[in-house]
């Protein structure tokens, strides 16, 4: 990969192309440049960058493998399902690849506690999970309706140490959330650290975060070439903030390969009932940068949604938003349905539970696979599905079979 894209992207405005920036209140311009001039300096320093691998390595568990779904593919005809299996990282997914590099920030910049929302609550998990690791105070900030979806998660935090404050305005979901947690920020940002989720919010954190989560890609493309002798033909990642994609994303981009970025189009393409951002959104500016938003006439953000907590914001990283315009991703989309069609499928043919989430880009490689026979997919698997088990089958059941009678 030509590392001037890297370079160059974001600018020093934050921005790629007409995205990004940070609009921020004016108390806290200084604290942000504080946050980009500390990771700019000390992420080139060879003590940061070495503490930070040896906690990939033997705290997170780095490498995670690469997996070839050989029954899944065996029964789509042709085609040839490759998992990165980032559902085998600590804590359960890809989050914490950042969180730690974040905390690791927040150590070596004297801060004394980390503050952050979740919506599906893996970043939630792994944020307490970096702050119990540091030595660090952690608040994490959810939704009520999440809370109550995502259980097993909520008590994972509370385990590690964290506060976790319930969200109770509006929806109650992963916006609601954010806008809670930066308030809770702004009473503080001299001893605290915002450490935003996702690829999103303003600059730097879309940039610090897929910089921490480079190393997905990294991996897979090293991975798949030393299994296959080749570059897969078809990359495929779950879309909402959008950190996981990007970094499965990063280091095929100048590779002749297809990239795919699923959103939830959810129970409809209705207003309220999707989060189909890319598919349907304008450019807008949502909690300090500016990118594809779906919104209202008057330009506020839609109501939105997702059966994955950890997708529906209304909003879509800066980055993303760059690679729709400039069609090197293609946004597509996967329905409730279509989603929890894979979540079965995965786990009874392959013995993986997949986080709803990622059985979104599950289920748009099953439909790839139709239309590209004897290609190969490669699939960022960025969750296990832990969290969503009791939601799951106490809604659905415990089989396909159960599960499509609730479609009737």
């Amino acid at each position: 990969m030509n590392n001037q894209y890297f370079k160059n992207l974001p600018d020093q405005n934050g921005c790629f192309g007409e995205f990004g920036g940070a609009y921020l209140p004016p108390s806290l311009i200084e604290h942000f440049k504080e946050i980009t001039h500390s990771y700019l300096t000390i992420s080139k320093s060879h003590r940061f960058i070495s503490e930070l691998r040896s906690i990939r390595k033997h705290f997170q568990g780095r490498p995670t493998p690469v997996y070839f779904a050989e029954r899944l593919s065996n029964s789509l005809g042709g085609a040839r399902i490759y998992l990165k299996r980032e559902d085998l990282n600590h804590t359960g997914a890809h989050k914490l690849n950042h969180c730690m590099g974040e905390g690791l920030l927040a150590k070596y910049m004297g801060k004394k506690k980390l503050i952050a929302e979740t919506g599906a609550g893996q970043h939630g998990v792994a944020l307490a999970t970096a702050a119990a690791y540091f030595g660090l105070e952690c608040e994490i900030h959810m939704g009520e309706v999440d809370i109550a979806k995502e259980h097993p998660n909520v008590v994972r935090m509370k385990l590690l140490g964290a506060k976790v404050v319930p969200v109770t305005d509006g929806l109650r979901t992963l916006k609601e959330a954010v806008d809670s947690a930066f308030k809770a920020y702004l009473e503080d940002p001299e001893t605290s650290m915002y450490c935003i989720g996702s690829v999103v919010g303003p600059h730097p954190f879309p940039m610090l975060v897929r910089e921490f989560q480079r190393i997905v890609g990294i991996e897979a493309r090293e991975q798949f070439f030393e299994m296959t002798g080749e570059l897969p033909d078809n990359l495929v990642a779950c879309v909402g903030g959008g950190s996981n994609a990007i970094g499965l994303f990063s280091a095929f981009l100048e590779d002749p390969c297809q990239i795919y970025g699923v959103e939830p189009s959810g129970r409809s393409m209705k207003p309220g009932d999707h989060s189909a951002t890319m598919t349907l959104g304008r450019p807008g500016i949502i909690h300090g940068f500016k990118c594809y938003l779906l919104q209202d006439d008057q330009g506020q953000p839609s109501p939105v949604y997702s059966i994955a907590s950890g997708l529906d914001y209304p909003g879509v990283g800066p980055e993303h938003s760059y690679l729709k315009d400039n069609g090197r991703v293609r946004y597509v989309t996967a329905s409730d349905y279509e989603c929890l069609e894979a979540f079965y499928l995965l786990s009874r043919t392959e013995g993986i539970i997949p986080a709803l989430e990622s059985a979104h880009a599950v289920a748009y490689a099953l439909k790839l696979a139709q239309e590209k026979k004897y290609q190969s997919i490669l699939v960022n698997l960025s969750g296990r599905g832990d969290k969503d088990i009791d939601f799951v089958s106490e809604k659905y059941g415990f089989s396909l079979e159960e599960m499509q009678t609730q479609f009737k």
